[in-house]
């Protein structure tokens, strides 16, 4: 596994799988611009990088992310938030085309949760607690934490997180669906890349299409979302990936695939 990275996201390579740890132990991996902003580089970088296939999110074993840094939070003005490098880097890690798994131990809260939330992907530790605390701070969630429990959670555990602050366990997120997997805490940082290694070792242009295709239920009706679906799998057919894979179903073998 190669790594670089400074002191708050550590970038690793796990052979087709990218690995970004955020490495702020002493403020709980509370998130700073200069966090959000090297995981917007990152996954940017990724999406180009046609060696990587999928991408972990991680906080290692401790904790995922407490939230945002209130100090940066404070020194902003309504029209200062709306244009800042933060907003343009949540932006940026909703709008990532390849697959990514998020690694969740410890507290997942606020903007951690909303980062979490961005991802495909949830593995979650044994010892994870999700939530959404700002209405105690007598604001919202501003980068997806209204809206984003819901699709797998339903209206109540959103509403529950919105507008009461409730903490929600690992067991009860599993149960909801907001943790798609539990795994014991010490095992988070391998459990996550095993997952992303899974979906690395699928045709990448079909990866990225799957998970273009499941973002458009939340922005089309359903008729519109099942004709993009059609267009996108019609796509597909005439890719060399798609061929290896039949060929290689049909021939009993594993595929290779080239992403071509």
């Amino acid at each position: 596994m190669s790594a670089s990275g400074n002191a708050s996201v550590r970038a690793e390579r796990a052979n087709a799988v990218l690995l970004l740890t955020i490495d702020r132990p002493a403020a709980r991996n509370a998130l700073n611009p200069a966090i959000l902003e090297r995981l917007a580089e990152e996954l940017t970088a990724a999406d180009q990088d046609s060696a990587i296939r999928a991408i972990v999110i991680t906080g290692g074993e401790r904790n995922f992310s407490a939230g945002a840094d209130i100090d940066a939070l404070a020194g902003h003005s309504p029209a200062s938030y709306m244009a800042s490098p933060t907003r343009r880097a949540f932006e940026s890690i909703a709008s990532t085309e390849k697959p990514i798994v998020a690694g969740v131990a410890g507290f997942c809260l606020g903007g951690g949760c909303e980062v979490a939330l961005a991802c495909d992907l949830i593995v979650a530790g044994d010892n994870a607690v999700f939530g959404q605390p700002e209405i105690n701070l007598g604001i919202i969630p501003g980068a997806g934490g209204t809206q984003l429990w819901r699709p797998r959670t339903g209206s109540g555990p959103q509403i529950g997180a919105a507008l009461l602050g409730n903490f929600v366990d690992v067991w009860t997120a599993r149960r909801i669906g907001l943790a798609d997997e539990v795994v014991p805490a010490e095992c988070i940082v391998e459990a996550s890349i095993a997952k992303a290694q899974d979906i690395a070792a699928k045709a990448p242009l079909a990866s990225r299409t799957a998970k273009a295709a499941l973002r458009s239920a939340g922005m089309m009706d359903l008729q519109a979302a099942l004709a993009h679906e059609v267009s996108l799998m019609a796509g597909l057919l005439g890719t060399e990936d798609a061929k290896e894979g039949t060929a290689a179903f049909l021939e009993k073998r594993p595929p290779q695939y080239r992403g071509r």
